[in-house]
């Protein structure tokens, strides 16, 4: 069988006795889709009989709201599988749902439909898939080739768990206020309601969070998207997708699950958004880490003449693969720790010694940036510093001492003729147009050297080398290297380490990084990012990640050896 880039599941046994075979089903889901899943349920429905099975509404009760939780985080296991499960059919008690187009169009059409429907002789029973088939086309949008695929042979009774088949599914959700309910209890509409979150690539915690909220919601959810002041004190914040493509990604899923709302997504400036202020909102959809954010909410809302908003709280999906660094539940942060070392973009074609490979290694000050050069030299790494350049430009007789003398005078010098760093840097350091005067000498004559240095690699032998700049960007060395590698740490711990090692002032520490590009300016032209933020045995493995992985891009003439 073939493996499809996009598919629909439709699920027809009852959740109760489903729950404990999804595991299973999703393994045999993702052997055929490699992107994007989305999940149809229709408990109960027949697809052996003459007539064309249609879809039927199904009660929202708090075993579907557990459902849906049990299903993403059974999902969380295949990471490289976009699963959605679409909430078109599954309505509240009070339903304001207007009528829905007969056929859904969904953001990447279905190339294969699959089920869990079981055959009385367990077969790929033709009849059968020809209903299926049917039923999805139906239903929503598919490709003229659609094919389909009988799951249920695919988990024999070796795969089952052991525990009763009918057996509840834990609880996952439930009002703030503690009110005994049952499975089958059915849940409340509301005409609007409110969520909000940071939404980084979009995970499977996002998407439980998402579709109870959706399923809430009867007429408009106020979705609030963190942005500016919010995610400064984010994990990696230079790695969060920009506002506008968590937006792009957010809206496409919501538009698939539920197409009958109405989204009005804005950005989330403070804590409380909309959910403080518009009197309109009926409800609000939390995590159990932000149900103390929903509780402040409901206190700014009463504090200021508006009613409270019904609260329903999410519990957090566990992360079982998460690493000693990452977060041990399903969390962006532990997304953004993934991709460090990975490559971000493809990489530059600059003209250089043919046979030599070159990274720029570059980093704000304190960001460990030569202790990571240090271990790609312990690689096979050639390092080609910077500052050891500049130092021999600096030197009597080198190419930048007379013109940086004639530019900031004799006092610069120390009593032997040799340039006084330290009080060359006080006097540029904060001062934009001395610190131009100096870079307009220094950053031409250090390239120059810098490709006098991999001229001198490829004599050696080396195929590959690393420009050790910290001012790599800023001096528009781009050209000169094939990938870009930007270490990023808290400007915070970045002041901290200045103050250790230079002991300089907190204030002086943040004039220096103020004269260099952000983390994120440095981020948004960078090919890789690793971070020196963890114990150094993390950071050695983050180096070995991008190095391995490196090694399976270069031309095998450059690969080097240990």
């Amino acid at each position: 069988m073939a493996v499809f880039r996009s598919g629909l599941l439709v699920l027809t046994t009852p959740l109760a006795t489903l729950a404990p075979r999804l595991p299973p089903i999703l393994t045999s889901a993702a052997r055929l889709v490699n992107h994007t899943l989305y999940v149809h349920l229709q408990p109960g429905m027949n697809l052996g009989g003459p007539a064309q099975p249609q879809a039927s509404p199904v009660q929202a009760t708090f075993e579907v709201l557990d459902f849906i939780t049990h299903l993403y985080t059974g999902a969380n296991v295949h990471r490289h599988l976009d699963v959605r499960i679409l909430l078109t059919n599954i309505q509240t008690k009070s339903t304001f749902l207007p009528v829905l187009p007969s056929v859904q169009n969904l953001a990447h059409p279905p190339e294969v439909v699959l089920t869990d429907f079981q055959t009385l002789d367990g077969s790929q029973y033709n009849p059968v898939k020809q209903q299926l088939e049917r039923y999805a086309t139906s239903c929503y949008s598919c490709c003229p080739q659609l094919s389909s695929v009988l799951l249920y042979p695919d988990y024999g009774t070796g795969e089952l768990p052991v525990e009763p088949l009918n057996a509840p599914l834990p609880s996952t959700i439930r009002p703030a206020s503690p009110v005994a309910r049952s499975p089958k209890q059915p849940v409340r509409g509301y005409h609007r309601g409110a969520v909000g979150g940071t939404f980084d690539r979009l995970h499977n915690a996002h998407k439980v969070l998402l579709s109870i909220a959706c399923v809430l919601a009867q007429e408009q959810l106020v979705v609030g998207v963190a942005d500016k002041d919010l995610l400064k004190s984010k994990l990696l914040p230079e790695l969060l997708q920009p506002y506008t493509v968590r937006v792009e990604h957010l809206s496409e899923f919501l538009v698939d699950v539920k197409p009958s709302l109405t989204f009005d997504i804005v950005p989330l400036l403070d804590p409380y958004g909309p959910a403080g202020t518009d009197p309109t909102l009926d409800f609000l959809v939390v995590s159990e880490e932000t149900y103390r954010g929903g509780m402040a909410v409901n206190r700014f809302r009463l504090e200021n003449g508006k009613e409270e908003l019904a609260l329903y709280q999410i519990q957090l999906l566990k992360d079982q693969s998460h690493s000693e660094t990452e977060e041990d539940k399903v969390s962006s942060s532990s997304f953004r720790q993934r991709i460090l070392g990975s490559l971000l973009k493809p990489p530059n074609r600059p003209e250089l010694p043919s046979g030599l490979y070159v990274l720029g290694l570059t980093g704000i000050s304190g960001s460990g940036k030569s202790s990571v050069a240090q271990r790609l030299k312990s690689l096979g790494a050639y390092i080609i510093d910077s500052d050891l350049l500049g130092h021999r430009a600096y030197a009597p007789g080198g190419p930048a001492y007379q013109p940086v003398v004639e530019a900031f005078g004799t006092d610069i010098l120390h009593k032997d003729g040799t340039i006084n760093r330290k009080v060359l840097g006080s006097r540029v350091f904060g001062n934009k147009k001395q610190l131009k005067i100096l870079t307009d000498v220094m950053w031409p004559v250090i390239a120059k050297l810098a490709r006098e240095e991999m001229d001198s690699a490829v004599v050696k032998g080396k195929t590959l080398c690393v420009i050790d700049a910290a001012m790599l960007l800023e001096a528009g060395w781009q050209n000169m290297v094939h990938e870009v590698w930007t270490i990023v740490i808290p400007e915070t711990e970045a002041v901290r380490r200045i103050v250790e090692r230079d002991g300089l002032s907190e204030a002086a520490a943040h004039s220096r990084l103020q004269s260099q590009m952000s983390g994120q300016q440095l981020v948004e032209q960078s090919h890789v990012v690793l971070s020196t933020l963890w114990e150094p045995r993390v950071t050695q493995r983050q180096v070995e990640k991008a190095w391995n992985l490196l090694q399976k891009r270069l031309p095998k003439a450059q690969q080097t050896k240990n």
